[in-house]
């Protein structure tokens, strides 16, 4: 019988406190052991360790030999996987058990890039299936706007895409929208608009025509403050200028901040109905029906998802849907192919070969053992301008956690603070202190065999430089070799580099959609790994909650005509009346 079940060693070591399990101890001693070892030295003994320290999946291919790692550091961290319960809780996760526990929620962004002949069951439900029927939305959808039959309130064709969301729901659709606009529709603007700066909205529409233009609002409960806020302020700019109610004007231009309706298109909308307007030029990625349709959305424009998708996992659901509207139906699968291609090689490949697993482990043994406080994620690709802003949401909101499961305040450190800059920009810039500064910073370089804009030599010289970058972090530059270069003896010593600065390099074929979603899949179930480890709960975020709360309440504060009575602290009060003052100066 079930109840009868013992538990197996693993899963008694699983909720063993961390530094209490065998392979911790373990690694604590071998850290000491291998500290002062210098990357030369590993590769000098091992002349094969390039070639052998590589794993590959998906189309991506990871050489990890550039870290401060033996075949036994590996050993031992993969031990501690285990004594962890990775292989259990990856279960869990794919099999859709509430592993979110503050939340008491499932975790199946995994489902969202099932296959169609997959079928997963969850509370009794097909989420697949679910899926599926919004995936189909979205495409029948995008079909029409790109094609041009989805017109606007005056009958012109949506030339301009504005997706207004904040964190997930924009930093996932940005990073993808400018990671793939090699295969954008290019007769099409696309831009996204989050900060509640009205710099952001203004700035974002001023050269569009509202008659042309479709905001996307994307907010699972519309109530998100500064989505709403620009929301709303989208609402009033798009009526104004089509001239519809009483915000507008005959001419079709909008007489406010926020640009003008370029095109005269607005004059044939004027007296017309709001709401009639509005279900022409706004949809919604939503779940609240009864606040879309208030909004003057037409609730057959809603595009759903659930609450086992956290937002910061959610850029392959219906939050992706500005990223289909750019790329088309077709590609979007072929992005979400990429994402499952990466889940089953997370899911189903030993840990020595498996790319998320070695990354995450790395992870744990630069951060706990090193004291690393941050990473460098910095790809040779211009297109992934905006993936180490995406992962900085990934890594730090998942990760960012200083109690466990179960509640206990850990004892050892947890999420690094994820940060980078696309080569080779960021050499110019910040890679003088990675190479000689006294802080220990791991990287990961991402480049690709075939540039999308061949253009000379430009992409060999780009890809020379992620190959000479980790060579040069690693082995650096010794007192001998400065010398031997005729350096006068006084600048020795600021010439020489120790090395022995960590990274990863991951290169794939070319970045395509498929490519796109194997990339990111892998940081995710780094992630994972990592939260694992140290076991906490890598999927909720209250952390954001505390700072919304205290701005509701201090909204009223600043705006009020009379001067408020201030009850915060000495400081809080003064910023505030400092505020006051400016605002009407």
């Amino acid at each position: 019988m079930a109840g009868d079940t013992q538990p197996s060693p693993t899963e008694d070591l699983a909720t063993t406190p961390l530094r209490e399990r065998p392979a911790w101890a373990a690694l604590q001693t071998h850290f000491e052991q291998i500290r002062p070892t210098h990357l030369r030295e590993l590769f000098a003994t091992d002349p094969t360790r390039g070639e052998r320290m590589t794993a590959q999946g998906a189309g991506l291919y990871l050489d990890y030999s550039k870290n401060r790692v033996t075949d036994e550091t590996l050993q031992l961290l993969q031990a501690l996987a285990k004594q962890s319960g990775l292989h259990e809780r990856t279960q869990a996760m794919f099999a859709g058990q509430r592993i979110n526990v503050s939340e008491n929620r499932s975790v199946l962004h995994v489902a969202l890039r099932m296959p169609r002949s997959a079928s997963l069951i969850v509370d009794g439900v097909d989420v697949v299936a679910q899926v599926h029927e919004v995936l189909d939305r979205m495409s029948a959808f995008a079909d029409r706007v790109r094609s041009g039959g989805w017109r606007g309130h005056t009958g012109q064709p949506i030339r301009n895409v504005v997706n207004i969301g904040i964190g997930g729901s924009d930093l996932g659709p940005v990073m993808a929208y400018e990671a793939l606009r090699h295969y954008s529709k290019r007769d099409m603007t696309f831009r996204f608009v989050s900060n509640v700066d009205s710099t952001d909205f203004v700035e974002a529409t001023r050269d569009l025509d509202p008659a042309q233009t479709l905001f996307i609002v994307s907010s699972k409960t519309f109530t998100t403050l500064e989505t709403m806020t620009n929301a709303r302020s989208a609402r009033e700019w798009v009526l104004a200028g089509l001239g519809v109610g009483a915000g507008g004007d005959e001419s079709g231009r909008d007489s406010g901040a926020g640009g003008s309706g370029v095109g005269g298109g607005g004059s044939n909308g004027g007296g017309g109905d709001e709401n009639a307007a509005i279900a022409k030029h706004f949809v919604a990625v939503s779940t609240n029906a009864a606040g879309v349709a208030e909004f003057g959305i037409d609730t057959d424009n809603m595009f759903g998802f659930w609450d086992w998708v956290g937002g910061r996992y959610s850029m392959d659901s219906a939050i992706g849907l500005s990223t289909m509207l750019a790329i088309g139906p077709d590609r979007f699968a072929e992005m979400l192919a990429g994402f499952h291609a990466m889940d089953e090689h997370f899911r189903n490949t030993p840990p020595q070969d498996n790319l998320p697993v070695l990354m995450g482990l790395l992870s744990v043994w630069y951060r706990d053992f090193f004291g690393a406080q941050t990473c460098a994620v910095l790809p040779y690709e211009q297109y992934l301008k905006r993936f180490p802003a995406y992962l900085q949401q990934l890594t730090m909101e998942s990760n960012g956690k200083h109690v466990t499961l179960d509640g206990a305040h850990v004892d050892y450190d947890t999420g690094a603070i994820f940060w980078g800059e696309p080569g080779t920009n960021g050499q110019h810039s910040f890679y003088q202190l990675i190479h000689q500064g006294t802080t220990l910073i791991p990287c990961d370089l991402i480049g690709f065999g075939q540039t999308l804009n061949p253009l000379g030599s430009h992409h060999d010289i780009l890809m020379s430089n992620v190959f000479a970058q980790a060579q040069a972090l690693a082995f650096g530059k010794t007192v001998q070799e400065v010398r031997a270069q005729g350096t006068p003896e006084a600048v020795v010593p600021h010439r020489v580099m120790e090395g022995n600065r960590p990274s990863n390099t991951i290169l794939a074929t070319r970045l395509d959609p498929h490519t796109l979603g194997t990339l990111v899949a892998c940081y995710e179930h780094s992630v994972f790994t990592q939260g694992v480890i140290w076991g906490i709960d890598s999927f909720d975020q209250w952390g954001v909650e505390l700072g919304k709360v205290l701005a509701k309440q201090i909204i009223p504060e600043l705006t009020s005509e009379s001067e408020p009575e201030l009850a915060h602290d000495s400081s809080t009060n003064a910023l505030i009346r400092r505020y006051r003052a400016l605002r009407s100066a």
